[in-house]
Protein backbone atom coordinates (compact mmCIF):
# COMPACT_ATOMS: atom_id res chain seq x y z
CA UNK A 1 0.00 0.00 0.00
CA UNK A 2 1.39 3.54 -1.10
CA UNK A 3 1.83 6.23 1.70
CA UNK A 4 -0.95 8.19 0.11
CA UNK A 5 -3.15 5.72 0.10
CA UNK A 6 -2.38 4.87 3.80
CA UNK A 7 -2.95 8.80 4.47
CA UNK A 8 -6.13 9.03 2.59
CA UNK A 9 -7.52 6.08 4.66
CA UNK A 10 -6.53 7.57 7.87
CA UNK A 11 -8.05 10.80 7.07
CA UNK A 12 -11.54 9.31 6.05
CA UNK A 13 -11.21 7.42 9.59
CA UNK A 14 -10.90 10.45 11.03
CA UNK A 15 -13.61 12.31 9.29
CA UNK A 16 -15.71 9.15 9.83
CA UNK A 17 -14.93 9.36 13.68
CA UNK A 18 -17.70 12.48 14.44
CA UNK A 19 -21.32 11.99 13.66
CA UNK A 20 -22.92 13.98 10.86
CA UNK A 21 -26.69 13.72 13.02
CA UNK A 22 -25.77 17.32 14.15
CA UNK A 23 -24.44 18.80 10.57
CA UNK A 24 -24.78 22.57 10.14
CA UNK A 25 -25.42 21.68 6.50
CA UNK A 26 -28.01 19.41 6.76
CA UNK A 27 -29.91 21.83 9.49
CA UNK A 28 -29.12 24.42 6.86
CA UNK A 29 -30.67 22.80 3.83
CA UNK A 30 -33.69 21.91 6.28
CA UNK A 31 -34.48 25.66 6.15
CA UNK A 32 -33.26 26.82 2.40
CA UNK A 33 -32.87 24.00 0.77
CA UNK A 34 -36.11 23.81 -1.23
CA UNK A 35 -36.07 24.63 -4.63
CA UNK A 36 -37.39 27.87 -4.52
CA UNK A 37 -36.58 29.50 -1.59
CA UNK A 38 -33.22 31.25 -2.86
CA UNK A 39 -34.92 32.76 -5.39
CA UNK A 40 -37.76 34.16 -3.33
CA UNK A 41 -34.70 35.25 -1.38
CA UNK A 42 -33.25 36.89 -4.46
CA UNK A 43 -36.19 38.97 -5.09
CA UNK A 44 -35.76 40.46 -1.79
CA UNK A 45 -32.56 41.18 -1.80
CA UNK A 46 -33.33 42.58 -4.92
CA UNK A 47 -35.76 45.04 -3.58
CA UNK A 48 -38.55 43.06 -4.53
CA UNK A 49 -40.71 42.59 -1.26
CA UNK A 50 -44.06 42.18 -2.29
CA UNK A 51 -46.06 39.43 -3.19
CA UNK A 52 -46.97 40.21 -6.56
CA UNK A 53 -43.83 42.20 -8.01
CA UNK A 54 -42.23 38.82 -7.14
CA UNK A 55 -44.51 36.66 -8.42
CA UNK A 56 -44.31 38.80 -11.58
CA UNK A 57 -40.61 39.83 -11.35
CA UNK A 58 -39.17 36.22 -10.43
CA UNK A 59 -41.66 34.19 -12.30
CA UNK A 60 -42.38 32.35 -9.19
CA UNK A 61 -45.80 30.54 -9.45
CA UNK A 62 -48.28 32.13 -6.90
CA UNK A 63 -48.99 28.61 -4.88
CA UNK A 64 -44.96 28.04 -4.78
CA UNK A 65 -44.69 31.59 -3.78
CA UNK A 66 -47.42 32.07 -0.95
CA UNK A 67 -45.83 28.62 0.50
CA UNK A 68 -42.10 29.77 0.42
CA UNK A 69 -43.04 33.10 2.27
CA UNK A 70 -45.08 31.30 4.77
CA UNK A 71 -41.99 29.00 5.27
CA UNK A 72 -39.03 31.76 5.58
CA UNK A 73 -41.65 33.82 7.73
CA UNK A 74 -41.72 30.16 9.66
CA UNK A 75 -38.25 30.16 9.85
CA UNK A 76 -37.49 33.92 10.62
CA UNK A 77 -35.95 34.99 7.63
CA UNK A 78 -38.23 37.31 6.32
CA UNK A 79 -40.89 39.25 8.40
CA UNK A 80 -44.41 40.45 7.27
CA UNK A 81 -44.72 44.00 7.17
CA UNK A 82 -48.41 45.73 6.39
CA UNK A 83 -49.03 48.18 4.47
CA UNK A 84 -52.03 49.90 2.53
CA UNK A 85 -52.39 51.75 -0.57
CA UNK A 86 -55.04 54.29 -0.66
CA UNK A 87 -58.40 52.49 -1.34
CA UNK A 88 -57.37 49.24 -1.23
CA UNK A 89 -57.18 46.78 1.68
CA UNK A 90 -54.41 45.63 3.80
CA UNK A 91 -51.54 43.83 2.36
CA UNK A 92 -48.11 42.90 3.06
CA UNK A 93 -44.65 42.89 2.09
CA UNK A 94 -41.66 40.83 2.93
CA UNK A 95 -38.50 42.32 4.80
CA UNK A 96 -35.42 40.54 5.68
CA UNK A 97 -34.35 39.37 9.35
CA UNK A 98 -31.43 39.51 10.26
CA UNK A 99 -30.73 36.32 10.11
CA UNK A 100 -32.11 36.54 6.58
CA UNK A 101 -29.95 39.20 5.61
CA UNK A 102 -27.11 36.95 6.96
CA UNK A 103 -27.92 34.54 3.81
CA UNK A 104 -26.15 37.16 1.14
CA UNK A 105 -23.37 35.66 1.59
CA UNK A 106 -24.21 31.69 0.74
CA UNK A 107 -26.27 33.43 -2.06
CA UNK A 108 -23.67 35.65 -3.41
CA UNK A 109 -21.80 32.43 -3.41
CA UNK A 110 -24.13 30.41 -5.54
CA UNK A 111 -24.30 33.41 -7.46
CA UNK A 112 -20.21 33.60 -7.89
CA UNK A 113 -20.32 29.61 -8.59
CA UNK A 114 -23.06 29.79 -11.29
CA UNK A 115 -21.29 33.10 -12.91
CA UNK A 116 -18.24 30.86 -13.66
CA UNK A 117 -19.75 27.92 -14.48
CA UNK A 118 -23.61 28.08 -15.76
CA UNK A 119 -23.44 32.08 -16.81
CA UNK A 120 -24.42 32.31 -20.61
CA UNK A 121 -22.04 33.94 -23.20
CA UNK A 122 -22.99 37.63 -22.90
CA UNK A 123 -21.55 36.78 -19.02
CA UNK A 124 -23.12 36.93 -15.45
CA UNK A 125 -27.06 38.62 -15.59
CA UNK A 126 -26.15 40.67 -12.24
CA UNK A 127 -23.01 42.30 -10.53
CA UNK A 128 -22.96 42.84 -6.93
CA UNK A 129 -21.12 46.54 -6.34
CA UNK A 130 -20.44 47.84 -3.35
CA UNK A 131 -22.27 50.91 -2.49
CA UNK A 132 -19.57 53.02 -1.18
CA UNK A 133 -17.00 52.87 -4.44
CA UNK A 134 -19.08 51.08 -6.99
CA UNK A 135 -16.36 48.09 -7.18
CA UNK A 136 -17.38 44.69 -7.66
CA UNK A 137 -17.52 42.49 -4.48
CA UNK A 138 -15.92 39.94 -4.14
CA UNK A 139 -16.05 36.69 -1.86
CA UNK A 140 -13.10 35.63 -0.31
CA UNK A 141 -12.24 32.64 2.12
CA UNK A 142 -9.21 33.10 4.61
CA UNK A 143 -8.78 31.94 8.08
CA UNK A 144 -9.06 33.94 11.57
CA UNK A 145 -5.42 34.94 10.97
CA UNK A 146 -6.18 36.33 7.37
CA UNK A 147 -4.16 33.74 5.20
CA UNK A 148 -6.24 33.15 2.40
CA UNK A 149 -7.44 29.92 1.50
CA UNK A 150 -8.42 29.38 -1.77
CA UNK A 151 -7.98 26.05 -2.75
CA UNK A 152 -9.40 22.99 -1.63
CA UNK A 153 -5.88 21.04 0.15
CA UNK A 154 -5.89 24.72 1.82
CA UNK A 155 -8.66 23.80 4.40
CA UNK A 156 -9.27 20.87 6.28
CA UNK A 157 -12.25 19.73 8.38
CA UNK A 158 -11.88 18.72 12.01
CA UNK A 159 -14.86 18.17 14.72
CA UNK A 160 -16.35 21.39 16.51
CA UNK A 161 -17.58 21.65 20.45
CA UNK A 162 -20.71 19.71 19.50
CA UNK A 163 -19.19 17.23 17.41
CA UNK A 164 -20.68 13.57 18.63
CA UNK A 165 -18.54 10.33 17.75
CA UNK A 166 -20.42 8.46 15.32
CA UNK A 167 -19.61 4.95 16.32
CA UNK A 168 -18.34 4.05 12.84
CA UNK A 169 -14.06 4.52 13.87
Amino acid sequence: MTTATTETKAKVARSMAWSTANCSVARTLAVVGEKWTFQVLREVFLGVRRFEDMHLHGGIPRQVLSKQLGSLVDADLLVRVPYREDGARERHEYRLTDAGAALRIPLMALMAWGDEHLADTSGPAVHVVHRGCGELVQLVAGCAADHPTPELIDLRFVPGPGAQPSGLA
